[in-house]
C-alpha cells in the first residue's frame, strides 16, 4: 500500500497483513492517491478524503488470470451459444461473469491464480460445476460439455378441447415436487431439465388426475391428460 500526494510525491507506504487489514499514516488532513499492488494482482489506485478520525478504506484487488475455452453439447458436438459462465472465487466472491459466444467460445479475464469455481448453466442443458486452478501465467484453456436434460411436454384438455389455466404438477418418484405451473391457453406446458427417472404428472383445473411418466436419456417426451367435468 502506497500513500502519494496528488502530486506525485510519496507519502507513506505499508504491507497488508496476513488477514488483510493495512493502515496507511498520512501527513494531515486533505486529499492523497492510494495505490495497492500485490503480485498476481491487478493493481488499484483511489482518492482518499482525510480529515481529522482514521478513514477505513477496503480495496479489491482483481486478479490478472485469464479463463478461455469452449461449451459444447456432448450428444450432437453441437456448440452452446448464450450459455452463461459464472466463476467463484474461495470466498464465494464473483469476479467474472461471461456468456459464449455463437461458437460456444468464452474467455474470462480477472481470477486470481489458484483454484476457482467454474459454474456453467444454459436453458434446457443441466448446470455444470467445478473446480478449476487458474494458472499464474498465460491462459487456462477448458472445454466444457452441458448435457441436455430430458424434457415433458403436457397437454390438458378438457372436454375433448385444450384447457388453459390448469395447475400441472410434477413429482419424482420419491415424491418431491420438481415443478409447479399452470398451462397457456392451448393447455400446454413443458418441464425442462430433467434427470431420467419415472415421474407423477398431476394436473388440477377440473376435478384432478394423476398419471406416470417415465423418462429415459435426453430429448422431449409428450404427455397428454384428459380433465372431465364430473357429470351431475
Amino acid at each position: 500500500m502506497t500513500l502519494v500526494s496528488l502530486s506525485g510525491k510519496q507519502l507513506a507506504r505499508s504491507v497488508s497483513r496476513s488477514v488483510g487489514s493495512y493502515g496507511v499514516d498520512a501527513p494531515g488532513a486533505g486529499s492523497y492517491v492510494l495505490i495497492a499492488s500485490s503480485q498476481g494482482r491487478q493493481p488499484q489506485a483511489s482518492t482518499v478524503v482525510v480529515a481529522g478520525e482514521p478513514v477505513p478504506y477496503d480495496v479489491l484487488l482483481s486478479g490478472t488470470g485469464k479463463l478461455a475455452g469452449v461449451v459444447r453439447s456432448p450428444d450432437s458436438g453441437t456448440a452452446v451459444a448464450g450459455a452463461v459462465v459464472i466463476v467463484t472465487d474461495v470466498r464465494g466472491d464473483v469476479p467474472a461473469t461471461e456468456r459464449s459466444d455463437v461458437l460456444g467460445e468464452f474467455t474470462v479475464t480477472g481470477p486470481a491464480p489458484g483454484p476457482v469455481t467454474l459454474a456453467v448453466d444454459s436453458p434446457r442443458h443441466r448446470p455444470l460445476a467445478q473446480v478449476v486452478e487458474i494458472g499464474a501465467a498465460g491462459t487456462t484453456r477448458m472445454e466444457l460439455e452441458l448435457w441436455p436434460g430430458a424434457q415433458v411436454r403436457v397437454t390438458v384438455r378438457g372436454g375433448g378441447a385444450p384447457l388453459g389455466d390448469a395447475r400441472v404438477t410434477l413429482v419424482d418418484s420419491a415424491g418431491n415436487v420438481v415443478a409447479t405451473t399452470r398451462t397457456g391457453r392451448d393447455g400446454c406446458y413443458a418441464f425442462f431439465d430433467l434427470d431420467s427417472g419415472a415421474y407423477t404428472v398431476i394436473a388440477a383445473g377440473y376435478p384432478p388426475r394423476v398419471a406416470s411418466v417415465t423418462l429415459s436419456g435426453t430429448g422431449v417426451h409428450d404427455h397428454d391428460i384428459e380433465l372431465a367435468q364430473v357429470s351431475e
